[in-house]
């Protein structure tokens, strides 16, 4: 049964493609496509240094894409440590993680303009890419079609691969004898955290303290690994109990105006309340309701968290909405995947056909798609 899948799916793959390129009209809907929607490499970059908090959650649908940015990048991420405060020995071209299933990428120096190559139709054609990537989505099962928990996975796939990336190119700053560890004297903060007082940056000094970097350390050597490393960049994700239960401490301290320790009633319904509120609405933000209506259900919440009946939340009664204050990838995999089925599921049964995912294609490639000079396209820049 599942060789008979297999060959019922590349016979319909092969239609397909048969069909939209010999197409007059989907021909020249597409190139009137290409005239006005030049897909447009990202800039994610920036010279001033990210705070620990600071993660880009719209990573790229295509891992060819996401290999192309990651290079651009890391172009610029070379120039700015090589002439700023960080020096290498030697310049050197970071070696990019393998897209899944990719048989050959792209070499930087194979084109000049990355975007050039995106808009060359020879190089990068999206339909192409749509059917070959299909599969690959579609394995939980393998039955013709794409869920919300298949696109879900994938995104979380590509967003680990590019956080994990960014991590091991922080890393490479920080371990000074090459040795894959990272110790807290080798470990130096952002120069504005070094050049600053404790109190300019509020919540977030506490990221740069020892407390934080011996919360990361799992297995409590006095050294992080890439794992431990990568955590210490990005708690939200972590399963490390330590880690967690120090991203509470930081919230408590953050949200703690009076200074008392803990958070009151107040301190919660002030900005923790609405987090919570927010993330259990899947991201979308109920600020236009008042402040009056919303007391009474954040007072019973309050009480759900105070166990012990004191009328404050300390950092272990924040524990278990940690999550939801710090959403983790997968939160945002899933809010993408979500978008991406809303837009392409024409037939509204909550998962993607191929010949649907290919009747939408930019809806995948929106996050780089530049739609300036069509006035007619819906576009949507959730993921940008």
């Amino acid at each position: 049964m599942g060789k008979l899948s297999v060959i019922i799916y590349i016979t319909v793959a092969l239609l397909l493609l048969l069909l939209i390129s010999h197409s007059p009209n989907k021909s020249n809907h597409r190139n009137n496509h290409r005239r006005h929607r030049r897909l447009k490499l990202r800039s994610n970059f920036s010279f001033t240094p990210t705070i620990a908090t600071t993660t880009d959650h719209h990573v790229s649908f295509d891992p060819l894409v996401a290999d192309i940015e990651r290079k651009r990048e890391d172009k610029l991420w070379e120039k700015s440590h090589f002439f700023g405060d960080h020096h290498h020995e030697a310049e050197t071209e970071p070696e990019a993680d393998d897209a899944p299933g990719m048989e050959s990428q792209p070499e930087w120096e194979d084109f000049i303009d990355a975007e050039d190559y995106l808009n060359d139709e020879h190089k990068f054609n999206i339909t192409h890419r749509l059917v070959l990537l299909f599969p690959r989505i579609d394995v939980d099962p393998s039955d013709g079609f794409v869920t919300e928990h298949e696109l879900t996975e994938w995104n979380l796939e590509q967003s680990q691969r590019e956080v994990l990336h960014r991590s091991q190119r922080e890393m490479e700053l920080h371990d000074k004898n090459h040795d894959g560890l990272v110790s807290f004297a080798e470990y130096q903060p952002p120069t504005w955290v070094r050049d600053s007082d404790n109190n300019s940056f509020g919540y977030d000094m506490g990221w740069w303290k020892e407390e934080h970097f011996n919360a990361s350390d799992a297995d409590g050597d006095g050294f992080l690994n890439i794992t431990e490393f990568n955590d210490f960049q990005h708690p939200a994700d972590t399963q490390n109990p330590r880690l967690l239960q120090w991203l509470c401490k930081e919230e408590v301290r953050e949200r703690d105006t009076d200074k008392d320790g803990k958070v009151n009633f107040k301190e919660f319904f002030h900005g923790l309340f609405d987090l919570v509120r927010n993330y259990d609405e899947d991201g979308h933000n109920s600020s236009h309701e008042s402040s009056d209506s919303l007391e009474s259900p954040a007072k019973t919440f309050f009480a759900q968290l105070d166990k012990d009946g004191d009328g404050y939340l300390s950092d272990v009664e924040l524990l278990p909405i940690i999550g939801k204050l710090h959403p983790s990838e997968r939160y945002y995999a899933k809010q993408q995947a979500d978008y991406i089925i809303s837009q392409a599921d024409t037939d509204k049964d909550g998962r993607l056909s191929l010949t649907e995912m290919i009747d939408s294609p930019y809806v995948f490639y929106s996050a780089i798609f530049n739609e300036d000079e069509d006035e007619d396209y819906e576009y949507h820049d959730e993921f940008r």
